[in-house]
């Protein structure tokens, strides 16, 4: 019988056989240590261990050879090395101390494709959790951020939404190292994430496969760059990019198929959440004018009136009605009058800063509070501005005609520190100038500011 030949059975093995001396040298690697680690066996030996182990894995992997050479056997120990094509391989050693040959030998298996199904799996969870849990939009968005960076680098990462009513993109989330979060763009702008929504095919760009030079990429010369697209009822809703200025992290087909295996999900997370906010919108929202219900202006209310009352500054609280509307409605016909409503709203809207609350209680009432007023003069000047806007013509329907108000104004704390208050005062101040022929601004307890 001939002699068994233990080197060829050792190259026959799936796992690689290492042996690494005192110094943490490979001495000898078996013929599957080039399928697992992408080098040859004479590439290697000589070669520092350590010198390929992912750079997060090794202090520990440092750790686990002072035990091993200690005395204590490891069975499975895990770590992440980087192949000789720069990606990254999963590996579960088993190793012990050789005294009498001063050597470590080991045994390592490819666990990538196992840890790949496990990190799915994981994201999976995670992000039907996250859709149930995140408090907002921004929020879930960062959260899918986080879990992509679990299964792929994610650095540079972004979210692009397709508008199909405006034909534009937006970017609601976008993380970038060199970029800003660039504004909504036409479909037509011709970069590579108006091409991947518009063919819903994934795209994968790398040094090796550029793009179309005519189509520029999302990032400044990002030079790998992947995207998938966000599809949910058979249309592409929007993309889910990542991209990479350096060849230090790259991206290949396998990476192409993990984004699209958790992109259909994150979708459905996305329009999850979407449906959330509309509904939570429309619950706090008049329906006609999309200003603030009588619920949600209250709820402000209180919050301005509790921060003014903390520490100090002036209010006023604007009750506007618009004179004569049933007539409009009459003469016109309820449409004109609805459009009428819409774009009383929207020039109220216009001529308020940026932390002024408008509110509509119902029929032709609007309240506006002011906040973060220099003086209570100020609020005056607001209400009568406020009137000359809503007075200027509307054309409506082949209509041109003309909306005057009456406005009421109560101040705080001259005229009340509660809601009911200063509602009360602002309704009374309106009433009086409507008693008096409308067009006015009204403060309460004051004379009209005459026209």
């Amino acid at each position: 019988m001939e002699p068994v030949d233990l080197n060829k059975i050792m190259d026959l093995l799936w796992d690689a056989i290492c042996v690494v001396d005192m110094e943490g040298r490979y001495v000898f690697v078996s013929a599957a240590y080039e399928r697992i680690f992408g080098y040859k066996p004479e590439e290697v030996i000589g070669r520092t261990m350590i010198e390929l182990v992912h750079p997060d894995d090794r202090e520990a992997t440092l750790d686990v050879a002072a035990a091993i050479m200690a005395g204590h056997p490891q069975s499975h120990f895990q770590n992440r090395y980087i192949r000789k094509d720069g990606s990254i391989v999963h590996i579960m050693w088993s190793a012990r101390w050789s005294e009498p040959d001063r050597m470590r030998i080991a045994v390592a298996r490819d666990i990538t494709a196992l840890k790949r199904a496990e990190s799915m799996t994981a994201a999976l969870h995670a992000i039907s959790e996250a859709a149930h849990t995140a408090d907002n939009l921004p929020a879930l968005y960062g959260e899918i951020h986080r879990i992509v960076g679990t299964l792929l680098p994610a650095n540079n990462f972004f979210v692009a939404l397709y508008d199909p009513q405006h034909a534009e993109l937006s970017f609601p989330y976008f993380v970038d190292e060199r970029d800003p979060t660039p504004p909504a763009q036409s479909m037509d702008s011709g970069t590579l994430t108006a091409q991947l929504i518009r063919t819903g095919q994934a795209l994968l760009v790398t040094p090796n496969t550029p793009a179309d030079p005519s189509m520029p990429v999302r990032g400044t010369d990002a030079q790998h760059w992947l995207g998938v697209p966000l599809c949910s009822q058979g249309a592409t809703v929007g993309a889910l990019v990542v991209q990479s200025y350096s060849d230090a992290t790259r991206y290949t087909e396998a990476d192409k198929e993990l984004l699209q295996f958790v992109s259909t999900q994150v979708a459905a997370a996305i329009e999850r959440k979407q449906a959330e906010e509309r509904l939570h919108h429309i619950a706090r929202h008049d329906p006609l004018t999309d200003l603030a219900n009588r619920d949600l202006f209250h709820q402000q209310f209180e919050a301005a009136l509790d921060n003014v009352s903390r520490f100090g500054g002036n209010l006023a609280l604007l009750y506007i009605d618009l004179d004569k509307f049933k007539q409009v409605n009459d003469r016109f016909g309820h449409h004109t009058g609805d459009l009428l409503l819409c774009e009383v709203a929207q020039r109220i809207r216009s001529h308020l800063r940026e932390g002024d609350v408008v509110g509509r209680m119902g029929g032709d009432e609007f309240v506006v509070l002011l906040c973060r007023l220099q003086s209570i003069a100020d609020s005056v000047s607001v209400a009568e501005k406020l009137r000359a806007a809503i007075y200027a013509p509307f054309l409506l329907s082949d209509h041109t005609l003309r909306a005057a108000t009456s406005i009421g104004v109560a101040t705080y704390p001259l005229h009340g520190r509660s809601s009911r208050e200063l509602m009360r005062a602002a309704d009374a101040a309106m009433y009086h100038v409507k008693k008096n022929g409308g067009n006015r601004v009204h403060v309460a307890g004051t004379q009209d500011v005459q026209l």
